[in-house]
């Protein structure tokens, strides 16, 4: 295998948008890696809330009467609760009074950031759920117990509520919240999903799916939809919960095993890994949103170019009216020379003359592999 053909750059010719706002450099550094091309288009921002006098007061209160149990929800607001307390000089006092009290986590991440403060979480969900923590500690009893419970940015799912009515004393943290983020930009991104301009989109939360899925009108909806199920766009998540709100609306997500970042970058990695080629004369030939790899090797080609070759490539082996690719010269051209000018450029940026077969008087075709 050629250095070229290597796994590692498998995503060679992808254009993808990652909608995270946290750690989307990370996750867009991992995807560049394998070749992609990734657009930064947040659905969501983070916004902290360190210095909110209600966290502070509510911490202070924790202190000075420790809770039963404790519930930390995400790594990030965990973590950014400790910080707050650290900032007013809570943060000996409060670590101290959650040591006694039984942590539940809703995950690793949470789990780590309980770690990292040195802490030990008693429990953990598996399925990373507010459902799953809902129902343990009801089936355990939280009658006359104080609980603590830090969310994350869309609020209690409910958990406050279901606490309170089995007899809990609930006290709710939130140490962050979601706002809007550029809706020029959100609005881009969807509109680029739905007319074909990217590969895919990846998704690490589900309020950010609801916001992305929110910017788009009825039109786009169908067109990110009809791409999906038809195989030519990903719609990669973190997880079931992240893929929710895209199954509600009648997507097919791409969903890994294990929930993390390097989870849904093996995922999508896989999923093209094990995309067929087209058989080409020239080599094995893939024709991406805004790009192509033959052989291994990415394409550099003029949008002209690019959009001749999708239309080939749409129907391999067969003949292409010219009448069909003309409308893809700029401006539409009618001109037969013109087009082929474009088509000569086109075998030169594939570096194969015998890549695009002349049919006379009729048009032309992809050349595929006997």
């Amino acid at each position: 295998m050629s250095e070229s053909r290597r796994p590692h750059q498998v995503l060679s010719g992808c254009t993808l948008a990652i909608t995270a706002d946290r750690r989307s450099r990370e996750l867009a550094s991992a995807l560049e890696r394998r070749g992609a091309l990734v657009e930064h288009a947040p659905s969501l921002r983070v916004v902290p809330h360190l210095d909110d006098e209600a966290l502070v007061e509510r911490t202070s209160d924790i202190v000075a009467d420790p809770p039963d149990v404790v519930v930390a929800t995400t790594g990030i607001g965990f973590r950014g609760w400790v910080e707050a307390a650290d900032a007013v000089g809570l943060a000996d006092d409060l670590v101290e009074a959650l040591g006694a009290a039984r942590i539940v986590a809703r995950g690793p991440k949470a789990r780590g950031a309980i770690e990292a403060a040195g802490l030990t979480a008693d429990w953990v969900a598996t399925s990373e759920t507010t459902a799953e923590i809902r129902e343990f500690l009801l089936a355990e009893g939280v009658a006359g117990k104080r609980v603590a419970v830090q969310h994350h940015g869309s609020g209690s799912d409910g958990l406050d509520a279901a606490l309170a009515e089995a007899g809990a004393v609930v006290t709710s943290l939130v140490v962050y919240r979601y706002r809007p983020a550029d809706p020029a930009v959100l609005a881009g991104s969807v509109d680029r999903a739905a007319g074909g301009a990217l590969d895919g989109v990846v998704f690490t939360s589900a309020p950010g799916v609801a916001a992305w899925l929110g910017a788009a009108d009825p039109e786009q909806l169908a067109g990110v939809r009809r791409r999906n199920l038809g195989g030519s766009l990903v719609l990669a998540t973190v997880g079931p919960v992240t893929a929710a709100p895209l199954r509600e609306v009648g997507m097919d997500p791409l969903v890994p095993g294990r929930w993390r970042l390097g989870a849904v970058v093996r995922e999508i990695i896989g999923h093209y890994a094990a995309q067929p080629h087209i058989p080409t004369v020239a080599g094995p030939l893939a024709v991406r949103a805004a790009g192509a790899v033959l052989d291994g090797r990415p394409l550099t080609l003029t949008t002209t170019g690019h959009a001749i070759l999708t239309e080939l490539a749409r129907a391999p082996g067969t003949v292409v009216p010219r009448e069909r690719l003309m409308p893809l010269l700029p401006g539409g051209s009618g001109d037969v020379h013109a087009l082929e000018v474009a088509i000569a450029r086109l075998r030169t940026n594939c570096g194969s003359r015998d890549l695009v077969r002349t049919v006379v008087k009729r048009g032309y075709s992809l050349a595929t592999a006997s």
